[in-house]
């Protein structure tokens, strides 16, 4: 082995002992050297996949170099003997002419994590219509304001130009959600759609009289 490649040998086994000192018990890392690819592993940090110094090179790797061109390949699935679901990815080692020496292979045991996932989504999953959400303001009149904007923003003009029947629409939706149990929603919104406060208890008594809106 020349001085080079024994110079990028002992970086990459510096490298796996820290990225498993790092990462803890559920990191592994390998280094192979080509040289012999029926005993390549020549250093291994961590006992993730039970192999031992000595072991061979792995099925994916070698499909990698029967390549012309070598790239490392990151995040891949692999799973151990025991059955652990790990998170793969393989860096090649190459000397200053760019042939390929080795390879460093960190693999990391994410088992847990998809049963924490599993507990998790369960956990966050909500019964309700997704569409529905609720907000929370430091004061009453935030809650109008925030009620009539939603109201306004499926219409993509100023609130004054709202025709007659999209006024009401607006009110129709405030009166749904519950704005006007609210003391100082009729006034605001008269001001929004610029329009008198009587007007408002006019599209408010038209909404209210309205079968259809009234059997929902």
């Amino acid at each position: 082995m020349s001085n080079e490649s024994a110079l990028v040998f002992d970086h990459a086994i510096r490298t796996a002992d820290i990225l498993v000192e790092m990462f803890g018990t559920q990191c592994e890392v390998a280094v192979h050297d080509f040289s012999n690819l029926e005993s390549s592993l020549i250093h291994l940090a961590g006992t993730l996949t039970g192999r031992n110094i000595g072991s061979p090179i792995t099925d994916l790797v070698l499909e990698q170099l029967k390549k012309k061109v070598v790239t490392d390949y990151a995040n891949y699935k692999t799973v151990s003997q025991k059955g652990s679901v790990m998170k793969s990815s393989t860096v090649f080692l190459k000397n200053s002419n760019d042939e390929v020496l080795g390879a460093l292979c960190i693999n990391f045991d994410i088992s847990n994590m998809i049963q924490m996932e599993g507990a998790l989504k369960d956990f966050i999953t909500f019964e309700e219509d997704e569409q529905q959400k609720e907000s929370f303001y430091k004061d009453v009149h935030e809650v109008i304001q925030s009620m009539t904007q939603q109201a306004l923003d499926k219409y993509y003009k100023p609130p004054a130009l709202l025709e007659t029947d999209e006024k009401i629409e607006v009110i129709r939706e405030l009166e749904a959600r519950g704005a006007f149990l609210i003391k100082g929603a009729t006034e605001y919104a008269a001001s929004v759609l610029g329009v008198s406060k009587f007007t408002i208890y006019n599209y408010l008594q038209k909404v209210r009289t309205d079968v259809s809106f009234n059997s929902k």
